[in-house]
Parts: C-alpha cells; sequence; structure tokens
C-alpha cells in the first residue's frame, strides 16, 4: 500500500472512530470537517446543521482563522446554495461556485470560494443538515508522473508559482459522501441520545411520584388529621391532646424516614455505572445543545471515589452550571475535574455577568443554591470556594481530599 494510501485510510478511520468515542457530537463533527478537507485536498471545509427559525443550529468550519470568522460576522441563513442543499439530497460539484444560478455572494469579509463540492448529510429521507468543501489544491505533477494523466476535470490555467487547482472529480464525491453518512451517524446518535435521556427522566418523575403516593402521602394524610384532632381536645381533654401529639410526632418521623429513603433512590442515572468523569460529560453535551452558550467537560476519571462523594460533585456541578446559565448570562462554561490519589478538584467556570461576592445575593433561591453546594462538600470532607466579580465570571470551586 503506497503512503498516501496509508495516510488516507488513517484519515477516514480517524473521522469514522470519533463517531464511536466518548466525544460530543461537536467534536465528532469537527473531526469529520477537518478530516474532509484534509483528505480532499481543499481550502476549506465547513458543516451546517440547521435549526428550525432558517439558521443553522451548529455551523463548523475548518481552513479559516480566528481573525476570519470574526470578519466575518454572525453565522449564515439558509438563503441561496445553503439553504438549497437542505431542501435536494443530491451533490453540488462546481468547477466555480459563483456562475451557480443558487449562488448570492458572501459576506464583504469573506474568503473568495471557486471550485466547489457540497454534500447533504442524509439520514433516510431526511436531510440532517450539509457539509461542504470549496477551493481544491493541487499542486503541479510533472510530466512523467502518474499523477499528469488526464482526469475528467481538466485543470484551469494558473499563474506561474501558484496552487494548481484543478476542481473536485468523482472520486472526491464518493470520498465525501462517506464522510457525510458518518456524520449522520453521529448527528443520530446524539438525538437517541437526547430522547433516551428524556425518556429516562419521564420515568424517574413516574416512580417519584409513585413513591409518594404510596409512602409518604399517606403518612402526611393520616399526621394532618392528627394534629387537628390535636388542636380540638386542647381545651377538652389536654391529656388526650398530648398522645395525639405523640402520635404527630411519630408520624412526622416515619415521613421524615421514608422521604430520606427516596432521595436515596435518586442517585443519578448517569453515575450508576460510568463514573464521575463520564456522568459530567453527558452532562455537558446535553446543556450545550440546548443553551447557547458553549459548554465544555475536560478531566479523567477519578479512580477509587466513593458513591457519596461522586454524588456531592455531580449535584454541586448541577447547582453551579443552573446558576450560570440561570443568572450569568455567559458564552462559554468549562468543567474542569482533576483528581489527586483518591481526592479530587471539580471547578466550574463562566465568563459570565458574575458578582460582587461580599453583597448579600438578590434571590433566596441563588442564596439556598450556593448555601446547599457549600453543605453537600463540607458532607464528604470537603469544601467549596466560590470567587467572581461583577461582569469577570464566576468559578465555583469543590476540592475534596483524599481519604475515606
Amino acid at each position: 500500500m503506497a503512503a498516501c494510501d496509508r495516510d488516507e485510510l488513517r484519515e477516514v478511520s480517524t473521522a469514522v472512530l470519533a463517531v464511536t468515542a466518548h466525544l460530543s457530537v461537536r467534536e465528532v463533527l469537527q473531526t469529520i470537517v477537518a478530516a474532509a478537507r484534509r483528505l480532499l485536498d481543499a481550502e476549506y471545509a465547513a458543516l451546517g446543521i440547521p435549526d428550525g427559525n432558517g439558521s443553522f443550529r451548529e455551523f463548523l468550519a475548518d481552513g479559516l482563522s480566528d481573525a476570519q470568522w470574526r470578519a466575518i460576522g454572525p453565522l449564515p441563513r439558509q438563503h441561496g446554495l445553503l439553504g438549497a442543499m437542505l431542501r435536494d439530497p443530491n451533490p453540488v460539484r462546481s468547477a466555480d461556485i459563483r456562475s451557480h444560478p443558487r449562488f448570492e455572494g458572501w459576506p464583504a469579509a469573506h474568503p473568495e470560494m471557486v471550485d466547489f463540492l457540497g454534500m447533504p448529510i442524509i439520514d433516510g429521507d431526511e436531510i440532517l443538515g450539509e457539509i461542504f468543501l470549496a477551493n481544491k489544491r493541487r499542486q503541479p505533477a510533472s510530466p512523467t508522473s502518474p499523477a499528469a494523466a488526464p482526469r475528467s476535470t481538466p485543470p484551469r490555467s494558473t499563474p506561474p508559482g501558484s496552487t494548481v487547482r484543478g476542481g473536485f472529480d468523482a472520486a472526491d464525491e464518493e470520498l465525501l459522501r462517506l464522510l457525510a453518512a458518518h456524520a449522520a451517524i453521529a448527528i443520530v446518535n446524539a438525538r437517541l441520545y437526547e430522547r433516551s435521556r428524556e425518556l429516562s427522566i419521564v420515568e424517574e418523575r413516574q416512580r417519584i411520584a409513585r413513591e409518594l403516593h404510596d409512602a409518604v402521602t399517606q403518612k402526611l394524610f393520616s399526621l394532618r388529621l392528627t394534629a387537628e384532632a390535636a388542636a380540638a381536645l386542647v381545651t377538652r381533654d389536654p391529656q388526650r391532646a398530648v398522645a395525639e401529639l405523640d402520635t404527630v410526632r411519630r408520624l412526622a418521623a416515619d415521613a421524615t424516614a421514608e422521604l430520606k429513603s427516596i432521595v436515596v433512590g435518586l442517585r443519578p442515572a448517569d453515575l450508576a455505572g460510568d463514573g464521575l468523569a463520564t456522568a459530567l460529560q453527558r452532562q455537558a453535551e446535553l446543556l450545550d445543545r440546548v443553551h447557547a452558550a458553549r459548554i465544555r467537560f475536560t478531566g479523567d476519571q477519578v479512580p477509587k471515589l466513593s458513591e457519596e462523594r461522586q454524588e456531592a460533585a455531580y449535584r454541586v456541578a448541577q447547582e453551579a452550571l443552573h446558576n450560570a446559565l440561570r443568572h450569568g448570562d455567559p458564552r462559554h462554561v468549562d468543567i474542569h475535574l482533576r483528581h489527586s490519589g483518591r481526592g479530587f478538584t471539580l471547578s466550574i467556570t463562566d465568563d459570565g455577568t458574575g458578582f460582587d461576592t461580599a453583597r448579600p445575593l438578590k434571590t433566596a433561591q441563588r442564596r439556598l443554591g450556593l448555601a446547599s453546594m457549600r453543605e453537600r462538600a463540607r458532607s464528604v470532607g470537603g469544601r467549596l470556594t466560590v470567587s467572581s466579580k461583577p461582569g469577570a465570571g464566576t468559578t465555583v470551586t469543590m476540592e475534596v481530599p483524599g481519604g475515606c
């Protein structure tokens, strides 16, 4: 096998394996976009997944610098050729996209694109998105090289010393079709994951409702009746009232015990077998799909961690994420987990509005949330710190030392 064939196989393998790896959907799609650009030797590559409002829920590109991204401006809308590709299952291959009948021009700062190959991302009869490449690059071949053999699309003349561009061909189209198929797998898997989580949440709510009705509601009803009877007997028969109040205390203790047993059964399903890091990764992926902010997780599995510590860390992360997304209006939220021995450090950092930690919080709910996080950290032998300034974001850090 030639070296170039091995390199191509390695690139395809990387893109395929990314679909089954424990990566976020965005990371998988970015891997596919980057692989497509390298494999097909294009200057630019992009992938878009539409939203329901005429724009794109995801739009990833490879080959553009950060400065170019900023200069281009907002994400594109579903108009022109980009919109047409979301309605037509056929690929688009053009030697000069500017001459295409659906071409509507680029933003002023958009780099020039000439050669174009676009492929819808399809699952059955549904078009999930689109992936496209622009500006095929091909170095001049020597007259005796096999690469100099005639191609179905002859290269255009180019100035001396520049990159020879021969346009995309049928082989390029077939390879991009393969990569689009794997992008479809990643998107469908993400949908199935979301639906399975939603189903799990519904089932858990139903279980809790049954538990509350069967175990707690009846005791609370009995407690209320007994309290009412005691109140009626206070003046008429104080001795019987005291006995009824003893019954109230017993029923209240039973109801408290029942509630505690139900709460113990509410251990997050994600922690059941996959561990804290995987649970936090999944939480980040889920929130990243439903919020405008970019939510990322980094870290490794924390070995030899008790269930209590895992759950405490997971709940602290949930509360910190909730506070950041609800009150902070961030663009980015980063979750980081680092372990040391049998201990760990968990941090949730956002670039949102922040707040003055020296002043009382405005809402009782948020004050309760911070108190709850601190209590959870203390309950497993750790401590929680909150660092924040107005306009400078917030960092919540939970540190738990080694030991049981």
